[in-house]
């Protein structure tokens, strides 16, 4: 699998970045590579990575998030770890970034490392069933929020285009379409289409670079406890 030693996902709130990041990072710990996931989501209080701490730390997966995760605090602390993770290049990492353009600030004061280094993708989330990017030219809109917020640039877009559950073999399809007028308006490629694994036996030989994913079933914190569904190592 092509990657570089970061790999950021980001995107609107809702596009699935982070259920992407930590897929990739399995991905990635298959291949025997040793990998850690950052938490810089300042903006969603619930589907966290911390959330998957267990299942990560059993695969051999480092997490660095904010001691602020998943409690009622709305404090964009980051970790003093993601320095070290960003500078000591000794290790993949995989940086799940705050949702729109707010989110993307926490993400600001690593760029200049990130840059130093220049072995890093940054992918552009999209999912064309969420209201507010609907069309090519929205979602552009909302990298160009979230470019200028970071200071970093997009390399590629993921097309995550799903209705959750509902998701079919044929709303897949009738995404690519959306995601190739993203790319002729941005200049970027489609690096992957991603779609849960269940239905990659209908879109294997029809869509190109199709990454199958495991959906987390995560319950919000005002359920009682939390939970996850299984992901298949």
């Amino acid at each position: 699998m092509e990657h570089r030693r970061i790999t950021l996902f980001a995107g609107h709130y809702g596009s699935g970045k982070t259920n992407l990041a930590l897929n990739w990072a399995y991905a990635l710990r298959r291949e025997g590579l040793p990998v850690t996931v950052a938490d810089l989501d300042i903006v969603n209080p619930y589907f966290r990575t911390k959330d998957a701490a267990a299942e990560l730390e059993r695969a051999g997966i480092g997490l660095i998030s904010s001691r602020y995760a998943n409690t009622n605090l709305d404090v964009p602390a980051m970790p003093r770890e993601i320095y070290s993770l960003v500078d000591g290049r000794d290790r993949c990492a995989v940086l799940d970034v705050g949702g729109d353009d707010r989110g993307a600030l926490a993400l600001g004061r690593y760029v200049p490392s990130i840059r130093e280094e220049d072995d890093y993708e940054m992918l552009l989330v999209v999912n064309r069933a969420r209201p507010l990017t609907r069309t090519a030219e929205d979602a552009m809109a909302v990298a160009r929020e979230i470019e200028a917020a970071c200071g970093l640039g997009f390399t590629a877009i993921v097309n995550n285009t799903n209705l959750g559950a509902e998701t079919t073999a044929k709303d897949v399809l009738a995404s690519l379409s959306y995601a190739d007028e993203l790319s002729r308006l941005t200049g970027l490629p489609v690096k992957m289409t991603a779609a849960e694994r269940r239905l990659a036996p209908e879109l294997t030989d029809k869509v190109e670079n199709l990454f199958p994913i495991d959906i987390l079933e995560l319950y919000y914190m005002e359920k009682e406890g939390t939970g996850l569904g299984k992901i298949n190592l």
